[in-house]
């Protein structure tokens, strides 16, 4: 029990990082309508840029801007061979993602892993966010502010804030028409091509963002750093919307449930983890808790409505037996 108390703070970082991955299939799962595979090699796209420049001698506020940038490009690429080339939305994102392996393994110079000394207190203090600060700050050796969660925290709220902007233009609201109804959407005069190739760089590059972050916090960028993000990312969204969909309604808010998922998702992985679980299974556990959440929402409305309606019936059908 102390060993998941102590891991918690680490657990709610890690969650908000992915929270912002998530955002980013938010965009394309919920608002688009697409199932973008493309998240699994542009999120260590965004790490392996950021590790490359920021080891070079970058600004870490340039190599974070880079990431994003790389992670939109990959965005284009899905959306070009989707609209363009007229191949699926999904089988783009797959061809995307097998052609990032190779991309993200040349950025990283034909390495698996390209490290970050934290070692060396002048590197380590030019960080945005590192694992070390979640011990630094318990100890007192760095201010509160430093602390992972109030820095990623900031990032996620000027994130929303900026995507709650953006959707309330008339370009954004052209986006979520696509999603909503593509065939009306075009019949308003929306060209439906270039706002679904625009969903999918905004979202690849929030995930790029995510993972340059994530390549900070664990202090490197490794190739199979996104393998199964897009499983974590849709876990996040599904548990968001299950938990909070009752009460955040607007459009701001179903953003922060997101991260709020992301967050669960990675308390319920530290729990399961702190009870002895094989990291080994660590996949199947995340499969799993998608599945169920997915579930849910069918649940919900095979079971419980159609025992609510069943009493509405009767009811009804007693009053039309005394008109009668």
């Amino acid at each position: 029990m102390l060993d998941f108390i102590s891991a918690l703070p680490g657990a709610v970082s890690q969650g908000l990082i992915w929270g912002i991955m998530a955002i980013g299939v938010y965009i394309t799962y919920k608002i688009l309508d697409i199932a973008d595979l493309t998240v699994d090699g542009s999120f260590c796209t965004g790490g392996a840029v950021f590790v490359v420049l920021f080891t070079g001698g970058t600004n870490i506020w340039v190599a974070l801007l880079a990431a994003l940038l790389a992670g939109m490009l990959a965005g284009l690429a899905t959306g070009l061979l989707h609209t363009a080339c007229g191949i699926p939305a999904i089988l783009s994102g797959i061809l995307t993602q097998m052609a990032l392996y190779s991309i993200n393994m040349a950025i990283m110079g034909m390495k698996n892993t390209v490290a970050i000394s934290v070692t060396d207190p002048a590197t380590l203090d030019r960080l945005v966010v590192s694992l070390r600060f979640v011990q630094d700050v318990a100890k007192g050796a760095r201010p509160f502010y430093r602390h992972p969660i109030f820095v990623v925290g900031l990032f996620t709220a000027v994130i929303i804030a900026v995507l709650y902007w953006f959707f309330g233009t008339e370009l954004g609201c052209s986006l979520r028409a696509t999603g909503s109804n593509p065939n009306m959407a075009r019949a308003q005069g929306i060209n439906t091509d270039v706002t679904k190739v625009l969903g999918l760089m905004v979202s690849n590059g929030l995930v790029a963002l995510s993972g340059a972050l994530m390549a900070q916090y664990s202090s490197a960028s490794e190739i199979n750093m996104g393998r199964g993000a897009i499983v974590i990312g849709l876990a996040a969204v599904i548990i968001g919307e299950v938990a909070f969909s009752k009460i955040f309604h607007n459009f701001g808010l179903k953003l922060l449930a997101v991260s709020i998922g992301g967050i669960l998702y990675y308390i319920v992985i530290q729990a399961v983890l702190a009870m002895g679980l094989n990291t080994n299974f660590l996949k199947l556990l995340s499969a799993v808790v998608v599945a169920v959440f997915l579930s849910i929402p069918y649940w919900k409305g095979k079971y419980i409505h159609k025992k609510t309606a069943v009493p509405a019936q009767a009811g009804a059908k007693m009053g039309g037996d005394h008109n009668a």
